[in-house]
């Protein structure tokens, strides 16, 4: 229905004759309660022509809130309580003024007046923002045209002067705003909150409307829906001003009468003014915004004279189809392509996308051409025929079966949607060049809501109601670790949430105040990825809102984008682009200085059947491959054994909860190795289903046998794939007859066509876009290939990659040593900003040297690019910038053994660096006043230097080490547990790295080191301690509660290894670790062990497999029991003793050899 349809309609009914004008949604962020669809429900009620909603300070809401009162019957009126400056909005400062800044309610009546709000609300953000996004008198008077003014709460500025006293002054402001709006365009809003100060504002304001003639409103400031709804809202408040309900200097309402008040409770508080309330119907009369939603406003894209969109697309993609066809060695016929071609340009251009087409091309191909790595593609766009020949994509879609329809179907119209992937070291430089090319004010990035979800209102709610922390955790951890969960849910699914709730009254209190914050905006914040490009300025469709790093976006989050008609673009940064790019530059570069004749290394030339790479998939050393490095995916690499690309693409869209929890990724490894017979239910099936062994895996199956067993089109097909997707019932009946009829066409008897049809629907609940994961796959592919060919470019290049993260640096270094690579500390003569690639193996870049910045590391390195290397310390502090370099860097090199190649020892170096500093001042000093001495005092300098240096022992492999700690954040040239890995294997259960996949609460030990300690005491003045542990994989908390701390708090100012029994803490600040005991490993391993606990996998484990076990465990024997724990796929774990003949001396040989068989951490003891 058109709006003129719905207003028609609105006015016919039978309605209240208030009207809400002043409402507060929950985009008045952590100020506002209401829901927008609870908003419109209570409005129904209360038979409510119409309502307004006016946010504080912005439109977030605005379209969401117009389409769903339209569908609710009721009339909505787009507005804002913006912010006035009392001067200029271009004045930063207070003047005493608190937020500097008054009221103003601004209702929009039509379109002009809605455009002019979006410019106003834009120039609060954009210009006027101190303390809050403000306007000011000149910029209204600017964009007045549309508008009706409300003078607004006690923060308005004429009920605020008259609050103070100040009648002539709010006079004064009355006459300003009747100046600017027009006296027709301005209304006095009165109120009935039982506060003091309304009701003397409100005498005084009904003096000022018969003195100016100026009609009175009645309005309610309406923050919650129900008066009850009250202690939810100040807890709300407290929420947004980070303080508890026990703080008695704190932000909160004075009374609770700031809800959604009823026709009549709004007729019984203005009884005696009921022009008030008729005012309120007379403004919703006068707005009328019809919004234009839906129609499309593509960016213009200029192309070269003589040409159409249109044209100047199909000139670019049949030449670049030429280009692809020369360079693929494919057997599929050319004609395939340019038929292909030709269909998908025809409905392209027939959609009117082709605008679209050549804007992501132009990006595309500005990216390439400077050398910014950009990725092959990601999502639907990969099956486009014509993306692949502009080169927006990579991905051959004939090659691998991707589908057209499912990127664009023209019976289905909806945007086109192509992600591109750049390297995330350069996204900027794409934003600014489509910045410039388009026009800032043409160009921003969108918005996006953080919303107060479950597990988090909860502990918002906890921490304000002042219960204790670990109360309110174990709350919070009752519910699910369900996506997008609700408590109702939760408590559903969890009776011991349920019991706490009815057993517990402070808890009730909680779960009810948390249920009614639920779902509300928590903060607004930048899109990962949206851009939205525009035809006319951003301001003439969307407000904008400045993001945290002054970056511009959108006001209308990504949906409502859409609704008014811009497209975005998704401009994602990927690591994992950078990574291969630093890799390919280092192999080049490796060549060159070799003198190699070859072509230069390039990635998208590499072949898809090395046998080297999939070596190492199925061996599961995938640490650094994208997407392939979890322990999950990891272990099923090791199962699966991939043999072609086409592997790589199924193992991407298996690994997902649901076809990891149906039992379907055992059945496809099983029908890989032929453990399981592989059937068709038609023979018509074995061609789309072969390279998935037989199992519907893929979205574009289903089409795929749509459209040949029924006769579906493509399009059609894809129709079919949505629908079974979204499990609608009567659509799923319907679209059922439609199949089965056509499977009778095509000779296929209707009982085979039903069970087919119930199998595609099964499996459409798991399929995955196979072409989204055959882009991601070739990613994949290309990092493993590198990581199989050229191990240390691409170690170097991940190291680089992850310099930020203490814990990857520490795993990938470990990596590098059982890949034989060797990791070198920073060297003042070696060492560039990242880590490089010398002949001994990868040295560490001066860059993750703690305490020395990037001054520093420019003055080393033009010192020795125009000196040459540093002989000694002496020679090193003569040559470098002292001013860059000082003493406090020199000491951290020193500490990190970045002078070892000078021949002296650490401890030497630290004994002479201040003085060698100090003699390289005085020579710089005399040659700057005599030059001509300068190379005279350098040489005696030098001799002095040699005689100087003190001989004493070096410092001993701990003061080593924890040296390094201290100015890298890890140990490089050993580790502290280097020499009780044997012990490690025997006694953790877990480390570090693993704790991640374990579930919460699970009982865990854990060796490692203490790095750092902090006691403190209970409330009750118990003493405790909070640890972090390292082991040889990263870090760990562990909090130390008073009965451990007790008995193990003497070995806490020890260097000695501690092994840790405790339980996993899964909470809102990461994982810890609750310890139950500590002691140190030599006491621990003291302990005799009584069995070996081996893991295996029975989908994956045949018979022979298993003969090679047991001949891995007879080669160790011993007084060991051996117990196998077997799972088994639907079935959960099984464990199994095996033959008392069959004991083993658990040694670290066997705990590796049965590792090296069955897969890392398989063996565990007790």
């Amino acid at each position: 229905m058109t709006f003129e349809g719905i207003i028609r309609k609105i006015n016919h009914m039978h309605h209240s004759d208030f009207v809400h004008l002043h409402t507060h949604t929950e985009y008045s962020l952590l100020d506002g309660a209401n829901q927008i669809d609870d908003l419109v429900e209570l409005a129904q009620k209360y038979k409510m022509p119409a309502m307004a909603i006016t946010d504080h300070g912005n439109m977030f809401g605005a379209v969401e809130f117009y389409q769903k009162a339209l569908k609710g019957g009721i009339k909505p009126i787009i507005g804002c309580e913006v912010y006035v400056a009392p001067a200029s909005r271009l004045e930063k400062n207070v003047n005493g003024f608190k937020n500097a800044s008054y009221h103003l309610i601004l209702l929009a009546a039509d379109e002009t007046g809605y455009k002019n709000l979006l410019k106003l609300i834009t120039s609060a953000h954009l210009e006027g923002f101190y303390y809050r996004p403000r306007i000011d008198k000149e910029i209204l008077a600017q964009h007045s045209k549309g508008l009706i003014g409300l003078s607004s709460c006690l923060k308005g500025e004429i009920p605020y002067k008259i609050n103070k006293g100040d009648t002539e002054g709010a006079k004064k402001a009355l006459g300003e705003y009747i100046d600017i709006l027009g006296k027709e365009n301005f209304y006095l809003e009165i109120m009935d909150n039982r506060l003091e100060e309304q009701y003397k504002v409100n005498k005084e304001l009904i003096n000022l409307s018969k003195e100016f003639d100026i009609p009175v409103v009645a309005t309610n400031d309406c923050h919650y829906l129900k008066k009850e709804d009250a202690k939810a809202h100040d807890i709300l408040l407290c929420i947004q001003t980070g303080k508890t309900v026990n703080d008695t200097e704190r932000l909160r309402f004075s009374t609770d009468d700031f809800y959604f008040k009823s026709p009549e409770e709004m007729h019984k508080a203005f009884k005696d003014i009921p022009e008030a309330l008729l005012n309120t119907k007379i403004i919703a009369e006068r707005c009328n915004l019809n919004l234009k939603l839906n129609e499309l406003h593509l960016p213009n894209y200029h192309v070269p004279e003589g040409y159409t969109r249109e044209d100047y697309l199909s000139e670019l993609a049949k030449k670049g189809l030429e280009e692809r066809l020369k360079q693929i060695d494919t057997k599929i016929p050319s004609d395939f392509y340019k038929t292909r071609l030709e269909r998908e340009l025809k409905t392209i251009n027939s959609m009117g996308y082709a605008g679209y087409f050549l804007i992501v091309w132009d990006i595309i191909n500005y990216a390439k051409n400077k050398g910014i790595p950009v990725g092959p593609g990601r999502g639907s766009a990969a099956g486009s025929l014509a993306a692949y020949s502009l080169k927006i994509t990579d991905i051959d879609p004939l090659r691998y079966g991707l589908l057209f329809e499912r990127f664009l179907n023209p019976d289905r119209v909806s945007m086109p949607d192509i992600d591109m992937d750049f390297c995330m070291d350069r996204r900027e430089e794409v934003i600014h060049y489509v910045t410039n090319k388009f026009g800032t004010d043409h160009v921003a990035q969108i918005i996006t809501f953080g919303t107060m979800a479950a597990k988090g209102v909860i502990r918002d709610v906890g921490r304000v109601l002042d219960i204790p922390y670990i109360e309110v955790d174990k709350v919070a951890k009752l519910v699910p670790n369900t996506l997008n969960i609700t408590i109702d849910e939760a408590i559903k699914a969890e009776p011991r949430l349920k019991e706490l709730i009815e057993n517990d009254q402070k808890i009730n209190e909680l779960i009810k105040i948390a249920k009614n914050l639920e779902g509300l905006a928590r903060h607004a914040s930048t899109h990962a990825a949206g851009i939205v490009i525009s035809q006319e300025p951003l301001t003439e469709y969307t407000p904008l809102y400045k993001g945290d790093k002054d970056e511009i976006i959108t006001q209308y989050n990504m949906k409502l984008i859409e609704k008014v008609g811009l497209i975005k673009f998704d401009f994602l940064g990927l690591k994992t682009l950078t990574l291969i790019d630093n890799a390919v530059q280092l192999i080049n570069q490796k060549a060159r200085a070799q003198n190699s004749e070859s072509l230069p290394f390039s990635i998208e030339t590499i072949p898809l059947n090395d046998q080297k790479t999939y070596d190492l998939l199925s061996s599961g050393k995938t640490f650094g491959v994208f997407q392939l490095e979890s322990s999950g995916m990891r272990e099923i690499l090791v199962r699966l054994k991939p043999e072609t690309f086409e592997d790589i693409i199924a193992l991407v869209a298996l690994y997902r909860p649901g076809p990891l929890g149906s039992g379907m990724v055992d059945d496809f490894i099983k029908r890989k190795r032929g453990l399981t017979a592989i059937k068709y239910e038609l023979p018509e099936l074995e061609p789309i289903l072969k390279e998935t062994y037989g199992v519907i895996l893929y979205q574009e199956q289903v089409m795929k046998i749509a459209n040949v067993l029924s006769g579906f089109s493509l399009a059609e097909a894809d129709i079919l794939r949505r629908a079974m997707g979204k499990k609608i019932p009567e659509e799923m009946e319907k679209m059922k007859k439609t199949f089965i009829e056509g499977a009778h066409k095509n000779k296929i008897n209707e009982k085979k066509a039903e069970k087919i049809f119930e199998l595609i629907e099964y499996f459409a609940g798991y399929g995955f876009n196979k072409s989204h994961s055959a882009a991601y796959a070739l990613i994949a592919y290309q990092t493993a290939y590198l990581k199989a060919n050229c191990p240390v470019e691409f170690m170097a290049s991940l190291l680089t990659s992850e310099m930020g993260n203490t814990d990857k640096i520490v795993r990938y270094i470990r990596e590098c040593k059982s890949m034989g690579i060797k990791i070198l500390p920073p060297d003042v003569n070696e060492s560039s900003k990242q880590f490089t690639i010398v002949e001994e193996g990868i040295r560490f870049g001066l860059a993750a040297i703690k305490n020395v910045g990037e001054a520093a590391i420019e003055a080393i390195i033009t010192a020795r690019e125009s000196s040459g290397r540093f002989a000694l310390i002496f020679d090193f502090c003569k040559k470098v910038d002292l001013r860059k370099v000082n003493k406090k860097v020199i000491e951290s090199l020193i500490k990190c053994g970045a002078f070892d190649s000078t021949n002296m020892k650490r401890s030497q170096l630290m004994a002479v660096y201040e003085k060698a500093a100090e003699k390289a001042n005085q020579i710089k000093k005399e040659s700057a006043l005599n030059q001509i001495n300068i190379f005279g005092n350098l040489q005696k300098e030098d001799d002095a230097s040699t005689e100087s240096i003190p001989d004493l022992p070096e410092w001993e492999e701990g003061v080593r080490l924890k040296s390094e700690k201290d100015t890298l954040g890890f140990y490089i040239t050993g580790h502290p547990l280097s020499n009780y890995e044997a012990e490690l294997k025997r006694l953790e259960t877990t480390t570090s790295e693993a704790l991640l996949e374990l579930s919460d609460e699970k009982e865990v030990n854990i060796c490692g080191i203490i790095t750092e300690i902090k006691n403190t005491t209970t409330k009750r003045g118990d003493k405790m301690a909070y640890l972090r542990i390292e082991d040889l994989y990263g870090t760990v908390d562990v909090i130390v509660f008073p009965d451990a701390y007790r008995s193990s708090n003497h070995l806490f100012n020890t260097d000695a290894p501690l092994l840790i029994s405790g339980i996993i803490d899964k909470g809102e600040k990461g994982i810890k670790l609750k310890a139950t005991k500590i002691s140190t490993i030599s006491d621990a391993k003291n302990k005799q062990l009584s069995k070996v606990n081996i893991k295996v996998d029975s989908a994956a484990l045949s018979q022979n497999e298993l003969r090679q076990l047991k001949d891995i465990l007879l080669k160790y024997r011993g007084n060991c029991s051996v117990y196998i724990s077997m799972t088994i796929p639907n079935h959960g774990e099984s464990v199994i003793a095996v033959n008392n003949d069959i004991r083993v001396n658990p040694t670290s040989s066997l705990i590796t050899e049965i590792e090296n068989f069955l897969g890392k951490d398989t063996v565990t003891f007790n």
